[in-house]
C-alpha cells in the first residue's frame, strides 16, 4: 500500500502571496521538527512524546495515546525530508510517513506526504485503506494549519546570530 499526497504551502500566484505569509524553508523545517519532537502541540496529537537524538538526524521517539504506545525511528535531511518508521506492532502491518519539501518552480513550495506500507497487508488491513487515506490527507491539512497560525503568530521566526 502506498499513499501520496501534496500540500501547497507557497503558492506562485502574487495574490495569494498578499492573503497568506510565505514560508521559507527554514521556517517550516523548524515547524516539522516540532511535529518530530512535540507531536502533542498538534491537532489530535499524542497525549506525549520522548524522543533522543541518537546520532545527527536520526531519532528515536516513543509515542504515547493514552495506554497505547508507539515506537519509531525518524531519519531527517535538514531543510530537506523526514522519514517516520515505525516498529511493527502485532500483526498490522507497520506504515512509515516521508514528509519533503519541494520547490517546484519559483515561488512554489509543496510538502510531498508518502505513506508506505512496510510488509503485505492482510486482507482486514487493506479494507480501511480508504479510511487512512481520508484520516492522514486530514492531519496532514490539520498539521499544516497549526503551522500556519505559528508563522502568523512569529512562532517560527528564525533569530540569527
Amino acid at each position: 500500500m502506498r499513499f501520496e499526497h501534496l500540500i501547497e504551502i507557497n503558492s506562485p500566484k502574487s495574490t495569494v502571496q498578499s492573503v497568506v505569509t510565505p514560508f521559507t524553508r527554514e521556517q517550516l523545517w523548524l515547524g516539522l521538527m516540532a511535529r518530530l519532537q512535540t507531536p502533542q502541540r498538534f491537532p489530535n496529537g499524542p497525549d506525549r512524546c520522548d524522543w533522543r537524538e541518537i546520532e545527527p538526524g536520526r531519532f528515536e521517539r516513543t509515542v504515547h495515546f493514552g495506554q497505547h504506545v508507539l515506537h519509531d525511528e525518524v531519519l531527517t535531511t535538514p531543510n530537506e525530508r523526514m522519514q517516520f518508521t515505525p516498529q511493527a506492532h502485532g500483526e498490522t502491518s507497520p506504515i512509515q510517513l516521508t514528509i519533503s519539501i519541494e520547490v517546484p518552480q519559483p515561488g512554489q513550495m509543496v510538502l510531498r506526504f508518502v505513506y508506505l506500507a512496510l510488509r503485505e497487508q492482510t486482507p482486514e488491513e487493506a479494507y480501511y485503506n480508504d479510511y487512512r487515506h481520508s484520516a492522514w490527507l486530514h492531519n496532514d491539512r490539520d498539521m499544516v494549519s497549526t503551522l500556519r497560525e505559528w508563522l502568523d503568530s512569529g512562532e517560527l521566526n528564525i533569530v540569527s546570530h
